[in-house]
């Protein structure tokens, strides 16, 4: 392979994506950067960078070679191998075709976290399954802020039926997920 022809790694591009992720539900601040920075790290290594790019409410995340950026700009029209290049959708909803294999992952992890911490977050965690299911065909962890912001003002509060202990409970539910899911890797 002559230099310039590299190309991620499948297991290179899933960890990003992982870490990515991981930055993007971490409450701690401190948590997040050190995902973000093991991620650059990770990919500086192999001669790629990131950046987020916008389309519309949804974002991707790209990986592209560092050659790529000038002055911190990258101009796709300039470049002529652009599939060396990767995109990870981070917002708006995944492949439909894939919501089986999803909905049978988040039914697992919301029955774990009823097991680990009780059926009042296992109700919630029940309730967060079927918005990140239905509406982005998503597995849970993978929701960012704005999914997460959008479950609780209106999807919880409308269609979930919450108990007085469910809509104090609705915050911790969400972040056990996140930790059911990291114990379960």
């Amino acid at each position: 392979m002559a230099e310039g022809d590299e190309e991620l790694e499948e297991e290179v591009v899933s960890r990003v994506e992982r870490l990515t992720r991981l930055a993007r539900a971490a409450v701690d601040e401190d948590e997040a950067a050190a995902y973000r920075e093991e991620r650059e790290e990770l990919l500086a290594d192999r001669g790629f960078r990131t950046r987020i790019r916008e389309e519309g409410e949804d974002e991707v995340l790209v990986l592209h070679p560092e050659e790529w950026e000038v002055a911190g700009v990258v101009h796709p029209e300039r470049i002529e191998e652009i599939d060396r290049a990767v995109e990870i959708r981070l917002t708006g909803a995944a492949d439909p075709e894939d919501w089986p294999s999803v909905e049978a992952h988040n039914r697992a992890l919301a029955e774990r976290v009823r097991a680990d911490y009780g059926e009042v977050h296992g109700e919630n965690a029940e309730a967060f399954a079927d918005f990140m299911g239905n509406h982005y065909a998503r597995r849970m962890e993978t929701a960012g802020e704005r999914e997460r912001e959008e479950f609780l003002t209106d999807y919880f509060v409308r269609n979930a039926w919450p108990s007085a202990d469910q809509r104090a409970a609705v915050e911790r539910s969400l972040a056990l997920v996140v930790e059911a899911a990291k114990e379960a890797e």
